[in-house]
């Protein structure tokens, strides 16, 4: 019976020990940085978690972990947990730990606020608290649709027209064209075009000779967050449909050139005539 409440008194200090810890070390946690901000479907994000009260010794060892739960993947070499003996930070004059991760986000990861999960303990507790943050998603990537919307042969102008074709509204749109076989540029290889809203086109023109068949595009803009991206599409130039057209205007362009020159012998045929006449009429004065 003495074994039983001597057992029983063991449990009680063990308890109310566990419970004074407990007591005292009062850890504060908050997500102070995500960037970017909103995060973008398939992209990396930095996440910031701020651990306050570890300069209490009482927490003893305080281990902290970000869970791999959609919508947040993982690198290979990323560590979730950060374990630090409290106390310590104290000496720095800080009373707090700082756990950055950069994580990708689920490339169909839902536009909005996503929870993502962090677990803790301290005091040599074995079991972990847990706490639920959000993590801000919208996807600012924009895509595009790229023709050749005209080339004049002549003028050996190629112009390309660009359509926004996702939901967000973009800036600084640039068009490139990289050096290639498919597609010789006599000047400027880069047109800047401004901004471009959700499901608005634009042209930009371009002195080149293209030849028949694909040619690529590298498409430069900033997104809402001020992210610099850049993407690459490839052109198709079908040359019949333009060049059958320039021989057309070939064929004629003769006629052109026969009636501009008839205007101009019918008005120095008229010239010609008025001062004949004015001739003819000082000599007949000049008889009198």
């Amino acid at each position: 019976m003495k074994k039983r409440q001597l057992g029983f008194i063991f449990v009680l200090i063990f308890i109310f020990s566990f419970a004074n810890i407990s007591a005292s070390c009062d850890l504060d946690i908050s997500l102070i940085n995500q960037d970017p901000y909103p995060a973008i479907p398939g992209d990396y994000v930095k996440l910031v978690f701020q651990i306050d009260g570890i300069d209490n010794p009482e927490c003893k060892t305080v281990d902290f972990e970000l869970l791999e739960q959609y919508p947040l993947v993982f690198d290979p070499n990323e560590q979730p947990r950060y374990s630090v003996n409290s106390g310590v930070y104290s000496r720095d004059y800080r009373s707090y730990l700082l756990a950055t991760y950069k994580v990708r986000v689920d490339e169909n990861a839902l536009e909005g606020d996503n929870p993502i999960e962090v677990q803790y303990r301290f005091g040599g507790n074995i079991g972990f608290e847990s706490k639920q943050f959000d993590l801000n998603v919208e996807d600012t990537r924009a895509d595009f649709e790229i023709y050749v919307k005209d080339y004049d042969v002549s003028s050996q102008t190629l112009t390309l027209e660009i359509l926004n074709i996702a939901e967000a509204d973009i800036e600084a749109l640039t068009l490139e064209i990289p050096n290639q076989n498919n597609v010789q540029i006599k000047g400027s290889k880069v047109n800047i075009l401004g901004d471009l809203d959700s499901n608005d086109y634009t042209t930009a023109d371009f002195e080149a000779v293209p030849k028949a068949g694909e040619f690529d595009i590298k498409i430069s803009y900033t997104d809402s967050t001020g992210a610099r991206r850049v993407l690459e599409k490839a052109v198709l130039y079908e040359s019949e449909y333009f060049e059958n057209r320039a021989e057309d205007q070939k064929q004629k362009s003769p006629w052109t050139v026969v009636i501009w020159l008839a205007v101009m012998l019918l008005i120095a045929y008229y010239f010609w005539r008025r001062h004949k006449k004015k001739k003819a009429l000082k000599k007949k004065l000049s008889k009198k």
